[in-house]
């Protein structure tokens, strides 16, 4: 709840605050299958747009949407805003835009290809490493002939054709095999029926904007994408929120040091963003975490191990939420200890223990200080939200799109000119090229042929003329020789 210019998360001993100015310094809320993930990542959001600060958020499980409505005040609502004696708390509905990859549940997602890039369209289709060495050289080939990469159709094609021409790109990109081309076909045409066909296209969003305001009260609107459906497909997901981050990243400005953060971004589910990542894209998004912070941009990861983050993503990570975890082998109590040694010690609580007693809806606690430093951690019960628990009916959700500002930008997809165009082109002049080369050939030959005709005729001729002329030779000495033998008998 957004309060006395502060967010309040969670109170108990204390009120425990976020502060504005450090709000971008990341944070992460991690905890066991119900103990109160959702409720905090939505009390989180609310506080964030009452704040004028937008959110994108993922909803994986489909009941996030009720931002939009006004929540009510039920028994269990009633009995923590008793223990908590919250003052100012009201049910309220938050302004909110509906997103969806596929297009049916919010305004569609879509990027193209190109903008995907190699990695991570690689680590969509699964491929083995030099799978992804012929993918790039592939989108390298597309750049140097300014063959734009939209969808799956133009890189189809693309593919398709250096294949017919590896041995001329061979030399110059690099070896390119027929197995990988067909390997990375086949995994196109799964990616197809996983939803890379709508994901693929024009017009593309732009992640700009997800960073709207409240005519009215300049509240942030709140981002909420329906991810349901492509939560089914992991390596999908974790790979879209992935481009959304280095998207924002190459997008947004530096702007330094902010009183509050220009976005939010919450990534649920966080161990699939790094399950079986490579090394060096691993690198890549820590660096993207450490230097993000610079444009204005808050990241909040959603899990329920910190061991799911990886350490070095963990460290820049100063806004702490630690829900109950369960300790039933060796490995697991190794997390707990591991969870608990990682907050500021409070020498009134035993963290390790109290990560294992957590109630639902409780939570340690740990969030940055005016100078940057982190809290001692504290025990705390979670502020319920004050929009509408679970999801909205199809009718609200319908008019909350239609009278959304993006309504008709992003509905209809477009097929502009781009590099199936460009390669059909490109192949039409090589047939062209092909049959001028063989007719070419075909009248050399005939020239030749003639000529060879010619030159044969010349030579035929030739010979009778000599022929001829020595029969005459012969037949003039024959008939000389009886005119000078008759003149003197």
């Amino acid at each position: 709840m957004y309060y006395n210019s502060k967010i309040l998360v969670g109170k108990k001993e204390k009120e425990l605050y976020i502060l504005p100015n450090m709000a971008n310094r990341h944070g992460l809320i991690t905890g066991a299958s119900g103990s109160g993930k959702t409720i905090t990542l939505k009390v989180l959001a609310e506080s964030f747009s009452d704040m004028g600060v937008p959110v994108f958020l993922a909803d994986v499980k489909g009941d996030l949407a009720g931002m939009c409505l006004p929540g009510e005040i039920n028994k269990a609502i009633k009995k923590r805003l008793d223990t908590l004696q919250l003052e100012g708390f009201t049910c309220k509905s938050f302004p909110t835009h509906y997103w969806d990859v596929y297009g049916e549940y919010g305004h569609p997602i879509r990027t193209t290809i190109q903008n995907i890039g190699p990695d991570l369209l690689a680590r969509m289709l699964g491929l083995t490493e030099a799978q992804a060495g012929v993918l790039t050289i592939v989108f390298k080939i597309a750049k140097d002939n300014n063959w734009n990469l939209i969808d799956l159709k133009d890189l189809r094609l693309v593919l398709q054709y250096v294949g017919d021409h590896r041995k001329e790109y061979t030399l110059q990109y690099g070896n390119v095999s027929l197995q990988s081309i067909g390997s990375i076909q086949r995994n196109l045409l799964v990616l197809e029926q996983q939803g890379g066909d709508f994901f693929f296209g024009e017009p593309s969003i732009s992640v700009k904007d997800f960073i709207r305001f409240d005519p009215t009260d300049g509240r942030g609107f709140i981002n909420v994408l329906h991810a349901v459906k492509l939560f089914q497909k992991p390596d999908l997901y974790a790979s879209f929120l992935l481009w959304l981050l280095n998207d924002l990243y190459n997008t947004l400005p530096e702007v330094g040091d902010l009183d509050k953060p220009k976005i939010v971004f919450f990534f649920d589910e966080a161990h699939l963003l790094f399950e079986e990542m490579p090394d060096y894209m691993i690198k890549q998004v820590i660096q993207v975490v450490k230097l993000i912070r610079s444009k204005g941009i808050g990241l909040y990861f959603i899990s329920q191990s910190p061991k799911d983050i990886p350490d070095e993503v963990l460290s820049q990570l100063g806004n702490r939420i630690q829900h109950a975890l369960r300790a039933y082998t060796p490995a697991e109590q190794k997390v707990i200890k591991a969870a608990a040694t990682s907050f500021r010690v409070n020498p009134m609580i035993n963290t390790e223990e109290a990560i294992t007693s957590l109630g639902t809806g409780e939570a340690l606690i740990s969030f940055q200080n005016e100078s940057g430093e982190p809290n001692m951690v504290e025990l705390a019960t979670i502020l319920p939200p004050q929009s509408k628990m679970g999801t909205i009916d199809d009718e609200t959700r319908k008019k909350m799109i239609e009278h959304s500002l993006f309504y008709g930008k992003y509905e209809t997809k477009v097929d502009n000119v781009s590099a199936f165009e460009n390669v059909q082109e490109q192949i039409e002049k090589d047939e062209l090229a092909l049959e001028e080369e063989k007719l070419q050939k075909e009248k050399e030959k005939a020239e030749k042929k003639k000529a060879k005709e010619k030159k044969t005729k010349s030579k035929m001729e030739k010979a009778e003329e000599r022929i001829t002329n020595s029969a005459m030779n012969t037949l003039g000495k024959k008939i000389g020789n009886s005119i000078f033998k008759g003149l003197f008998k």
